[in-house]
């Protein structure tokens, strides 16, 4: 399983907040996480406040965190690190 570092465990749920440098770069991160959500069929809840995201990573039909999670937040992951975000 994927050692998620920059992310936090909240229950059932590992969430992650990044600031990217201006809005369009945060919507250019939604837009590739959206594609690699689609390619994994796995979806996390997306919060966009300006620049601000704030991600959250369940898997809902099995009641709390699995495998796909971690392999999302890997793939969420090195598109913060593509686009030099910050992590708070």
């Amino acid at each position: 399983m994927y050692d998620a570092p920059d992310w936090r465990r909240d229950g059932d749920t590992i969430r992650r907040t990044v600031v990217a440098a201006d809005f369009r770069t945060a919507i250019a991160i939604v837009n590739e996480i959206a594609e690699q959500a689609e390619a994994l069929n796995h979806h996390p809840d997306i919060d966009i406040r300006w620049r601000t995201l704030h991600l959250a990573l369940t898997t809902h039909d099995a009641g709390g965190l699995t495998e796909l999670d971690y392999r999302l937040a890997a793939r969420i992951d090195a598109i913060v690190a593509d686009h030099q975000t910050q992590t708070l």
